[in-house]
């Protein structure tokens, strides 16, 4: 119950939905003779829809979480395993059209296997289940199975955990039947912006890793300006998310710091 309320929250705290429901209850109140409060939110929901359009809001918002953790340079010679977390694959739409059907962080995955190649010798990890309210049949561990499989990825390098439904529970399944031992290297290859939510919940469960940063989505430096609707929505979602999730796995106790950085 606890995880259906914390997906439910997360959905309702998207900027995207605070100001629709923000033009909603607008149009609510003016039906209801109240015009001037009525358009009063429909105005200042309609604004807050043109900042995200025109400002890099939603950039500036993501960006301290894509450089939180930079790319190991260089990269380490020995890899004990390389560990690929779910969430770039669409399961729902997977399912429906029989094919693996990437979102927009299938980099994660596709830097894995450059890794996976560099490092013939490493054990490789995919942690992903289900992570919809009411899940189906299918889970991310499975697509991920074909879509490796079809890459070249030799199977019997690769173990699939298909349990988990969050970052937290990614760490602490995937340790359960990995069992890493102290001394090791593993490199934890996801999207750049959720590295210091993935780095704390590792971190959490006593598993060290070293951090590899995948897909970016803001530029650097002071570009980003106009970035239209869609984009600045979807940054400014990504954004409120990652940081509530920040806030969420430390009062859980998932984290050991508000704010994983580089050791």
């Amino acid at each position: 119950m606890l995880y259906v309320l914390a997906r439910l929250f997360d959905m309702v705290i998207a900027p995207s939905v605070l100001l629709l429901l923000l033009c909603v209850a607008g149009l609510a109140l003016t039906l209801r003779d109240r015009p001037v409060w009525g358009m009063r939110l429909v105005i200042a929901g309609v604004a807050g829809f043109m900042v995200i359009a025109l400002t890099p809001l939603g950039a500036w918002l993501l960006r301290p979480l894509e450089d939180r953790f930079p790319p190991p340079s260089p990269l380490p010679e020995r890899v004990d395993g390389i560990i690929s977390l779910g969430g770039a694959i669409n399961v729902g739409l997977t399912q429906d059209r029989g094919r693996p059907a990437l979102n927009d962080s299938a980099a994660r995955m596709t830097d894995f296997v450059a890794l996976a190649r560099r490092y013939p010798r490493a054990r490789l990890v995919f942690a992903g289940g289900n992570a919809s309210i009411v899940p189906g049949p299918i889970t991310e561990a499975q697509v991920a199975r074909v879509f490796y499989g079809e890459l070249g990825i030799d199977p019997r390098r690769m173990v699939f955990e298909h349990r988990s439904r969050n970052t937290h529970e990614n760490a602490l399944f995937a340790k359960a039947i990995v069992h890493p031992k102290s001394g090791q290297h593993w490199l934890l290859v996801t999207t750049a912006a959720d590295l210091p939510r993935a780095v704390g919940a590792f971190r959490g469960v006593g598993w060290s890793v070293t951090a590899v940063p995948a897909d970016y989505h803001t530029p650097t430096g002071a570009g980003g300006w106009a970035p239209g609707l869609v984009t600045g929505l979807r940054n400014a979602d990504w954004a409120m998310h990652e940081w509530i999730g920040l806030v969420y796995y430390r009062l859980r106790g998932w984290s050991p710091a508000l704010l994983p950085g580089p050791e």
